[in-house]
């Protein structure tokens, strides 16, 4: 892989030392307060970046933007003006941040511009229209395939040909902070002769990251894996919440349903696939050759650090698994290219997550069902406590960063605590 040296740069913002925020980074966000409406900003630090107050103070001029672009609700219209623009955007901001720059730093108006993130409630950064779940972790897929099928033969035979993926639900991903309720459903023991309903008794969750697509197609293109990451915005860290006792009942023959749809998280920052520029890595070497329109130049893996913490009601987080994003089989320019290569077409705002995310080592898992084997061992979250599966009140936190010369992008974190089932 070739090296991306990182420029130099320092900001006259402060930013806290191991802030996943850096100058390096200015994700996008949709936001509000107290005394401000839904708009769109970039974080840097402890602060968020009005970019409507920007625009209105003309900041943007040279850009030529459509009027009230960033007072939206969602980042769908911004991302919709095109690559070039958001680029421009994004770079024009980091201009005005950089030390020496005192365009913004002695304006009137940088009171305004600047706001306090602690401060700030964060929305769901996209309307999703559509939501696609891969399977693409071959450490995970073999880890189940263990568990529930031969341990010679884990993986099944149309695993390494192709990234499987199913379509899941939309409306049901939050954003972080937003509690999750135990889902409810059928689920039946092997040892019992019907099955039985009630709130979910395996409860867990998936370390995954997602990408945003940037440009629509029309029903019956494909997109390519040398254009694919021309439709690719940014990412974000996801949660897909998994009932595994529901799911292991229902997903036969047709897959997941009840025991995925209750709720995914989402964290509220989307990270640009410019500002994960520097963190590419090779991935994993794919044995089979693949098909010739899933070949690509393996360059489209970022290194990633990722971390699951656990934390039981009124208690400190422990934390439970370290991952790293660039250990996935399947990369995101095959992702896209075999979900369009029917002809599906695809939307500004779409949604579409890499599956669980999980290392070879025990401590890498990404998910409950993996670190606990299936409820045969318990996960130590200190303090006296344990775990095989969520329970009602723990909150799972997600964080991830890439770094490299000292540099940190990241994520922030996706955050859901696990409340109790709604009764019928």
């Amino acid at each position: 892989m070739p090296d991306h040296p990182l420029p130099a740069l320092n900001t006259w913002v402060e930013v806290p030392k191991n802030s996943d925020f850096s100058i390096y980074n200015l994700p996008f966000g949709v936001f509000k307060n107290k005394k401000l409406s839904p708009r769109i900003g970039i974080a840097i630090g402890d602060k968020i970046v009005d970019l409507s107050i920007l625009d209105q103070e003309g900041f943007f001029a040279t850009l030529f933007l459509p009027e009230g672009i960033f007072l939206r609700d969602s980042l769908n219209d911004m991302i919709a003006l095109g690559k070039t623009q958001t680029k421009k955007i994004r770079e024009r901001v980091q201009t005005l941040l950089l030390e020496g720059n005192a365009e913004l730093r002695d304006h009137s108006a940088r009171g305004k511009v600047m706001v306090t993130r602690k401060e700030a409630e964060m929305l769901l950064p996209v309307k999703i229209g559509d939501y696609t779940d891969f399977y693409s972790s071959s450490e995970h897929a073999t880890n189940l395939g263990k568990m529930f099928r031969d341990p010679e033969n884990a993986l099944l035979p149309n695993w390494k040909h192709l990234p499987v993926g199913y379509h899941g639900r939309a409306s049901s991903i939050v954003v972080s902070g937003t509690p999750i309720h135990r889902p409810k459903g059928q689920f039946k023991s092997p040892d019992s002769a019907a099955p039985m309903f009630g709130p979910s008794q395996k409860l867990d969750f998936e370390l995954e990251v997602a990408f945003i697509t940037g440009k629509q197609t029309r029903l019956g293109d494909s997109v390519s894996t040398v254009d694919a990451e021309d439709f690719i915005f940014g990412f974000v860290l996801f949660n897909d919440w998994s009932a595994r006792d529901i799911q292991a009942w229902e997903y036969v023959p047709l897959g997941p349903f009840l025991g995925k749809n209750f709720g995914s998280s989402i964290s509220p920052w989307v990270v640009t696939l410019e500002a994960l520029e520097p963190f590419r890595v090779a991935g994993p070497t794919q044995e089979p050759e693949v098909l010739p329109y899933l070949k690509c130049e393996n360059t489209h893996s970022f290194d990633i650090n990722l971390e699951v913490f656990i934390q039981p009601e009124e208690k400190k987080p422990a934390k439970i698994s370290t991952a790293n994003f660039s250990a996935m089989y399947w990369n995101v320019a095959q992702q896209l290219a075999h979900h369009t290569v029917n002809g599906c077409n695809i939307n500004v705002g779409d949604m579409m997550a890499s599956g669980t995310i999980s290392g070879s080592a025990e401590d890498s898992f990404g998910s409950m069902i993996e670190l606990s084997w299936n409820g045969s061992r318990m996960v130590k979250l200190g303090e006296g406590d344990e775990r095989t599966f969520i329970e009602d009140g723990d909150t799972v936190i997600m964080k991830g960063f890439a770094e490299k010369d000292g540099v940190r992008v990241g994520f922030g974190e996706v955050s859901g605590q696990v409340l109790p089932a709604k009764p019928l």
